[in-house]
């Protein structure tokens, strides 16, 4: 692999102009392909085959009219009793109508009617019916929906509309500028140079670009939920400042070793290009992992992401040195760029006073102690983790202000929290009889069912053979409670004769959704660890290196997991983050984080780890190439874990809690791997486990592939070429 890269790099700069010209054109094109064919992005999370995705799909083929996405209007009069009174009739009357001819509505139910209504006559709730789901509905028509009620508002009524229509997708602005700003200062500083800080950061916009046009190309074929672009975003633009940071550094201290240019861009991309490669890959085979789950909308985040990660790769061993021979010298700090100080090769001896050095000898010498403390450290931040809970959000948790926020306190304020997330019973049979007949016996048993509130009276469609039953919980959609609740009624109603009984709804897709997820949790747990070992048993040629890898993982993910459940979920600290109100996690977010930081772990594993093994297969002993392995590495990595903790952290700053959570769990596990587990933790059980640590049976070693990452083969290929010119 290192010979090809070497042999790519040098030919990408000689083609240096057609590669930036091809690249270009390939931006552009996926530019134009995304602005013409680009469709609109899912905001509801689906789970083909649980009982409430069957519901919503007997619903929109029977029963389209009530399949659409529903809104909630609440209505809070300026005092008590106002609702009662003839002028107040008239007002919550006009709003019902308004509402009721907005475009794309259906129809509205007027609360009078549906009874929707407090006893102190205070409250009140309009239910609107949309024709299409919410993913149909346009920008135009949320809109329009929003303003429902001006008129009223002018006479002191308070209107709030809120409901699953206003779910829209999560906006970028420039809030996760700052990210890459901070990555930018941190490549002037590692670099001491702007043209190669520019030209790096360059070189990753183009990446993210490509991948974020190809993306939204595609979205016209493929539906993409709302936050698979997010996540494409953070983590191309994190991988590809990454991957061209450790290209051009590679390139950098080749210079100052005395190599020509395009010797020293064949180097790099034969050598630190190896890495990029083989820690790009099992990023993206991660990422592609999550299709084993069987989840559709987690299998398409997973494949965007690992789309974007793929073009990263590909930019950062082509484009990357084309950008370098562009810039020639200049990627230095202006003091080395004189002729003499290039060319001369102790201009770039190595200085072992650094603090990477410094660093690995301390750690190496209290090898113990630090082992030690850090399980310790990281088992206690581990704690909250226990306690976790996983939710798709309700609007309870929306920032503060917004519309389906505002609307989801009135409600509660009036109403109570069950009001919030109504569930929905579905009774079907082959006869209008049956159903006749099943209806009572589902409303009886449903209202027995302890924790529900309320069942409303049933809809039923055209031919009769379908209806449709409300019911209210006594506890919000993300309470613990409820999940109760929908299990019981499902339960109750399971004996049913010659009908079928379906439980849906907003609340009970996610509590699906949920169990899905929570289910095939230790399934990829599983298959990540086992991978990590095998992809790292071939680099590193080792069996117990892989083996504390994989544990190391283990322990940033745990850490993670236990800090984030104590900010989003407890609360701690949740003013720092921006956080109005602690929820349960997001039921997607751990599946995706194991599998993101994974990828990420291992690239830190590869860069840092891969030199010690340089050192240890030339000569040094186990304990002087870990202290080398660190000495070399530990700058390049910090800057790379500041730049991904900057730019994740970048998100936190948006409102959507999906996102937020996101890119705080990201930032903390990015850290925690990088800095704790990577640059403390793992040379400390390098240094105890000495020379066992590279031990292999011979009977293995025959077996697994030779991948070449650390660029044997590329030296003996150079040393070949060297001998035969001389």
């Amino acid at each position: 692999m290192a010979t090809l890269l070497y042999r790519l790099g040098r030919a990408s700069l000689r083609r240096r102009r057609l590669v930036a010209v091809v690249w270009l054109v390939v931006l552009v094109g996926l530019g134009l392909a995304a602005a013409t064919l680009r469709g609109p992005t899912a905001s509801n999370f689906t789970m083909p085959g649980t009982e409430s995705q069957k519901a919503i799909d007997l619903l929109a083929d029977r029963f389209p009219a009530a399949s659409g996405a529903t809104g909630t209007i609440a209505v809070k009069a300026p005092q008590d009793g106002a609702l009662t009174s003839p002028a107040g009739q008239a007002v919550v009357k006009q709003v019902t109508q308004e509402a009721a001819t907005l475009p794309g509505v259906v129809g509205a139910v007027d609360p009078y009617q549906a009874q929707a209504l407090t006893p102190d006559g205070r409250y009140a709730l309009i239910q609107v019916q949309f024709a299409g789901g919410a993913d149909e509905v346009t920008d135009e028509q949320r809109d329009a929906y929003e303003k429902v009620g001006a008129q009223a508002e002018a006479q002191g009524w308070q209107i709030a509309p809120g409901g699953e229509v206003l779910n829209g997708e999560p906006e970028v602005g420039s809030t996760e500028a700052i990210g890459v700003l901070v990555a930018a200062i941190v490549l002037m500083i590692t670099f001491g140079s702007l043209v190669a800080a520019g030209m790096t950061m360059l070189n990753a916009l183009i990446g993210v670009g490509v991948g974020m046009a190809g993306l939204f190309a595609l979205s016209g074929a493929v539906e993409l939920t709302s936050t698979a672009p997010i996540l494409a975003l953070m983590l191309g633009l994190a991988v590809g400042i990454d991957y061209s940071l450790f290209i051009t550094s590679r390139h950098r201290q080749n210079l100052l070793d005395g190599l020509s240019p395009e010797e020293s861009v064949g180097r790099a991309v034969g050598t630190a290009g190896s890495a990029v490669v083989f820690a790009g890959a099992t990023v993206v085979v991660a990422l592609a992992g999550l299709a084993v789950v069987g989840i559709p909308f987690l299998t398409v985040m997973g494949l965007a992401a690992a789309g974007t990660v793929t073009v990263a790769v590909l930019v950062a061993i082509t484009l990357a040195p084309a950008l370098l021979g562009f810039a020639g010298h200049k990627v230095l700090p202006r003091k080395l760029r004189d002729r003499k100080a290039v060319e001369n090769p102790t201009t770039g001896s190595e200085d072992r006073s650094g603090f990477g050095f410094r660093w690995a000898r301390w750690v190496t010498r209290f090898r113990i102690p630090v082992i030690l403390v850090g399980l310790l450290g990281l088992g206690l931040l581990a704690v909250p983790a226990q306690d976790m809970r996983l939710a798709l959000p309700d609007a309870s948790a929306a920032a503060e202000g917004t519309p389906a926020r505002v609307s989801s306190d009135l409600i509660r304020e009036g109403f109570g929290p069950g009001f919030t997330g109504r569930l929905a019973v579905v009774v079907t049979a082959d006869s209008p009889q049956d159903t006749q007949a099943a209806i009572p016996q589902v409303t009886a048993l449903v209202q027995k069912t302890e924790g529900v509130l309320a069942v409303a009276p049933p809809q039923v469609d055209p031919s009769g053979r379908t209806a449709l039953l409300g019911v209210i919980p006594e506890t919000g959609p993300t309470d613990e409670a409820t999940e109760t609740v929908v299990q019981d009624i499902r339960a109750q109603v399971a004996g049913i004769q010659n009908a079928d009984v379906l439980l849906t709804g907003v609340t009970a897709v996610g509590i699906d959704v949920s169990e899905k997820l929570s289910d095939a949790l230790p399934v990829y747990l599983l298959l990540v660890v086992g991978l990590s070992i095998l992809l790292l048993m071939l680099v590193f040629r080792s069996i117990l290196v892989p083996v504390k890898a994989a544990l190391g993982f283990l322990l940033t993910v745990a850490a993670t997991f236990g800090i984030t459940v104590a900010v989003f979920q407890q609360g701690h600290l949740a003013d720092l983050v921006g956080l109005d109100t602690p929820a349960p996690l997001v039921s997607f977010l751990p599946i995706l984080l194991i599998g993101i930081l994974f990828g990420l772990a291992m690239d830190y594993e590869v860069f840092l780890v891969s030199r010690m093994r340089e050192d240890f297969v030339h000569g040094d002993t186990a304990q002087q190439a870990t202290i080398n392995g660190m000495g070399h590495g530990a700058r390049v990595v910090t800057a790379a874990a500041l730049i991904m903790i900057s730019v994740f952290g970048g998100f936190v700053f948006l409102e959507d809690p999906i996102i937020k959570s996101m890119g705080f769990a990201l930032a903390i596990g990015v850290a925690i791997d990088a800095f704790v587990v990577r640059m403390t933790i793992v040379p400390a059980v390098m240094s105890l486990l000495n020379n066992a640590a590279w031990w292999l049976p011979r009977w293995l070693n025959k077996i697994l592939p030779n991948v070449d990452v650390e660029g044997e083969g590329l030296r003996a290929h150079l040393a070949e070429k060297q001998h035969a010119n001389v």
